[in-house]
């Protein structure tokens, strides 16, 4: 893997799943504070983990959404933070700073309007994956938004989701969210936190959120970020994501992963390892 691009957010990359057109949107970019977000040991092993941290010692990750295209119609998966920058709070266990923005041009850059998208999915409700869904004037303003039930059983109070509700789809594990696209439960990170299973043709794409905040946590399935609701089950989930991600007809996506979103899991040694794209 080429080190530099654990260092940098991602630009729009594109792949397919069968018949499905599958792209990553960048809104913005966000850095993560090693100490409290996976890897932890980051700060304790820089011999082996030195090449995640950038040069003011933060992990870079992305905010954005994964447009699926079939044919003329369009889905959002997570609509990234908004047209917002928030500078980092030395006070915050985990986060630094954020900024957002991009996605509607990033959008045009791929040949759509926020007009096309049908359906905005979201795999939890945290702001750096409901941004562009909660601005004022709408943005999305054909789209129904498609939500976990727990996720808004827990969430919906926040003042900023009230918007949302009479366009609102709440799913199920299961549930189809579009054509090719299921809804596949991975709670831990939040009570209703979900991600997606995109398939076409035999080919397999699964994106799974923040059930996978960083490509080392695929080696080390046991480190959890200190924004998981429940470390416990969040490592189940992660196992279950990661044996799944083992299959040979399996891609992943993941939406915090710096420069190398799209990828698959492969055998290393007695654990596993992300080989980006």
């Amino acid at each position: 893997m080429n080190d530099s691009r654990l260092r940098r957010p991602s630009a729009v990359r594109t792949l397919r799943v069968g018949e499905l057109k599958v792209s990553y949107v960048p809104d913005g970019a966000m850095l993560l504070k090693p100490a409290g977000s996976p890897p932890a040991a980051v700060d304790r092993h820089l011999g082996r983990y030195g090449a995640y941290l950038n040069d003011t010692r933060r992990l870079v990750a992305n905010t954005g959404g994964l447009l699926v295209e079939h044919g003329t119609r369009a889905l959002l998966i997570d609509a990234g933070f908004g047209p917002r920058a928030v500078p980092e709070d030395p006070g915050h266990p985990d986060r630094g700073a954020v900024h957002g923005g991009s996605l509607p041009g990033n959008l045009a850059l791929l040949g759509r309007s926020p007009e096309d998208i049908e359906t905005v999915a979201f795999t939890h409700l945290h702001p750096d994956h409901t941004g562009w869904a909660c601005v004022d004037p709408p943005l999305f303003t054909r789209a129904t938004f498609v939500i976990p039930k727990t996720e808004w059983d827990q969430d919906h109070r926040d003042p900023a989701l009230e918007a949302l509700e009479p366009r609102t789809r709440l799913v199920l594990a299961g549930d189809e969210v579009f054509p090719g696209v299921h809804a596949m439960a991975l709670p831990g990170h939040t009570a209703g936190h979900t991600g997606f299973v995109i398939t076409s043709h035999g080919a397999r794409l699964l994106a799974f959120g923040d059930a996978l905040l960083s490509s080392l946590q695929i080696q080390h399935p046991e480190w959890s970020a200190i924004s998981d609701t429940d470390p416990v089950r969040s490592e189940r989930h992660r196992r279950r994501l990661i044996a799944e991600l083992l299959r040979p007809d399996t891609l992943g996506f993941g939406i915090h992963f710096a420069d190398v979103v799209f990828g698959r899991v492969r055998p290393h040694g007695e654990r596993a390892a992300w080989h980006p794209l």
